[in-house]
């Protein structure tokens, strides 16, 4: 029984870091090639590290990475092909066997003499090769360190243990790792996936990839990007260059434009794509992202603003940390300052189309509006340039913002598309203008405006406020549409609506239903409670009486008549004088055809306005046809 202030040493589960590594921590069993790779190229970055300080090492040639698939003999039955990757690196001494491959956590990068350039190692947690174990259940390593060591064969095992013996004869330095593969992971060992998967994440490395597999012979990173070339003369050599490598490495046949990308404090160089179709707010941008020329991720959301989602960007950082999954960027200062410039440089692009080419900046825009919303929104001073370029919906057809507001000294908009539906052709009829501010960013550059421009006059409107606006109808009218609105008033009050009669445009709409928020929230209630059952349409009634002020009322019936009576004074159905057919029912004497004439009329301006129809509604429409259909076969 040990003391109880004595140490004990933690026990680690190998087979539950493997599945940690694998199933949480890694996007897939295929990133032991993107380790396997990263470690080859460390190994070769160290090498040159340590050839600066050995002048036999510096005339020597190194740099090459090698990837040999050896398929299973011919013959054997349960045998699995095995994928050996070879680099020329520094190598590794039994002390650093020791140290970093067995013992998990451990940075070949730490503690040693070749601390001073860790910043040009991609790895940075020493826990790389475990994931090895997800494609093979054993690992042969065999190495020799270019100080002079004699060459090592170190075998680990997925139950944790390993074995480390000296080798005979005179190995070159550099590294050799053998791994057969596991049961299970056959399509990580097929040849085209293996190229694939080499150039996916290396194929930007500085150093010489090939894969071997029998006769065949590849290089697999032949291509430099376009920010390392040295042959590109002429700005537009240049830009279709990066037109090209863009294409290649996003899989998009063409782009709208092309930005080089240029940040300093992270190291980083590269290009973003301008999307060649609109894309929408919150969209996930596909990325190629490499750190330190190692492929990093496809997504990593973080590294551009916000309302930059209208660009694709292929990068390579320098100085960046990536995060313990080496699939995404360490939220830190630097990655905060490098957000910060690539902003700023995608800004600055648009601001040179607004002032040297404004049409590329339209057809950008026509495209691309989304992006700039969220820009506008983001930035007080892109807000001023940006803005009046906007393009919005109005009852008078599509124009820019700028446009709107040269025309009219009042910017009169509706919230929602169904509002602007209803409202369109009476706002149109009377040549005025209104925003449909129902598309995403509208009404909050609108609102925004009041507080970046102090003289400008912004107006939400609704059904209502138009309708003030419609001329009134002499006495002589008003007498003669009597009948007919004490009729509509008689037929539409339990449906809370009130009537009216005024003369307004367009004078082949007849009627016209308003209802304000309040008459909108009842609607939408008694909706609710015509469609459910007996508890959740007296919950609702209850709802309602409260929000009427009484909710000590003794039953129902009174919350009904209370709501209905506040709702009936906001929600009217107007009936248009200089309408022929309005005209024609105010002469009508048959009442049961005024009646008729009324509910059709009241569904028909529902279904213009985009209402939903309540079950009551419904059943209206359905009676009104039926005795229509009644009428013409009598």
């Amino acid at each position: 029984m040990p003391r109880s202030d004595s140490s004990q040493a933690f026990q680690v589960n190998l087979d539950g870091i493997i599945d940690l590594l694998s199933n949480h921590l890694y996007s897939g069993p295929q990133v032991f090639v993107r380790e396997l790779l990263q470690n080859a190229v460390d190994a070769i970055r160290a090498r040159e590290a340590h050839a600066r300080t050995d002048s036999a090492e510096g005339a020597q040639d190194f740099g090459r990475i090698r990837l040999e698939l050896i398929p299973a003999p011919a013959g054997t039955d349960g045998a699995a092909a095995t994928l050996v990757v070879e680099d020329d690196g520094i190598g590794l001494d039994a002390e650093e066997v020791h140290a970093f491959l067995s013992t998990i956590g451990q940075s070949s990068k730490r503690d040693r003499d070749l601390s001073s350039v860790r910043e040009n190692f991609i790895g940075q947690f020493g826990i790389g090769l475990l994931s090895c174990f997800i494609v093979s259940d054993e690992i042969v390593l065999i190495t020799r360190s270019a100080r002079g060591a004699p060459a090592l064969e170190w075998r680990g095992r997925n139950d944790g243990t390993y074995t480390l013996k000296q080798l005979d004869g005179d190995l070159a330095p550099g590294t050799k790792v053998y791994l057969r593969c596991r049961q299970g992971r056959e399509e990580y060992f097929e040849p085209e996936r293996l190229v694939e998967l080499a150039r996916h994440y290396g194929g930007l490395l500085p150093y010489s990839i090939r894969f071997v597999h029998g006769e065949r012979e590849e290089m697999v990173n032949a291509e430099l990007p376009p920010w390392l070339r040295n042959d590109l003369a002429s700005g537009e050599e240049a830009h279709e260059a990066y037109l090209e490598f863009g294409a290649r490495m996003l899989g998009e046949q063409r782009f709208f434009d092309v930005v080089p990308l240029h940040v300093p404090i992270a190291g980083l160089k590269g290009a973003a794509y301008v999307l060649p179709f609109a894309s929408a707010a919150g969209r996930r941008s596909t990325h190629r992202v490499y750190l330190k020329q190692m492929f990093l991720a496809e997504e990593a959301a973080n590294l551009l603003p916000d309302w930059a989602f209208f660009v694709s960007c292929v990068v390579d950082a320098q100085h960046l940390r990536p995060t313990a999954s080496r699939e995404g960027f360490y939220e830190d200062a630097a990655l905060d300052e490098t957000r910060e410039a690539l902003g700023k440089t995608l800004r600055n692009y648009l601001i040179r189309l607004a002032e040297h080419d404004p049409e590329r900046l339209r057809a950008f825009i026509a495209l691309h509006h989304h992006s700039i919303g969220a820009l506008v929104l983001a930035d007080d001073e892109a807000y001023r340039i940006f803005a009046d370029w906007m393009p919005v919906e109005t009852s008078l057809g599509r124009m820019s913002l700028g446009e709107y507001r040269a025309q009219f000294e009042t910017m009169r908009y509706v919230a929602s598309h169904d509002q602007f539906r209803q409202l369109s052709p009476v706002a149109a009829a009377q040549q005025e203008a209104i925003i449909d501010a129902g598309y995403v960013y509208i009404q909050e550059i609108l609102e925004r405006l009041d507080e970046l421009d102090p003289g400008a006059s912004v107006e939400e409107v609704d059904a209502t406020s138009i309708t003030q606006r419609f001329d009134e109808v002499d006495s002589a009218a008003q007498h003669t549409c009597e009948r007919l609105l004490a009729c509509a008033q008689e037929e539409l009050a339990q449906y809370g609506c009130d009537v009216a009669v005024k003369r307004f445009k367009p004078t082949s709409m007849p009627v016209l239903y308003t209802v304000d928020a309040q008459g909108m929230f009842w609607r939408s209630l008694e909706q609710t409670r015509e469609q459910s059952d007996g508890l959740w349409a007296g919950l609702l009634g209850d709802l309602a009486g409260a929000h009427d002020d009484i909710g000590g009322a003794p039953d129902h019936a009174a919350a009904d008549e209370a709501h209905r009576s506040s709702w009936r004074r906001d929600a009217v159905l107007c009936f248009n004088h200089a309408n022929e057919l309005v005209q024609q029912l105010a002469a009508q004497t048959d009442a049961a055809a005024l009646r008729l004439a009324v509910r059709v009329l009241y569904v028909q301006a529902l279904l213009l306005s985009h209402y939903p129809l309540r079950p009551s509604e419904m059943q209206l429409l359905n009676d009104a046809l039926t005795e229509m259909l009644h009428r013409a076969a009598t």
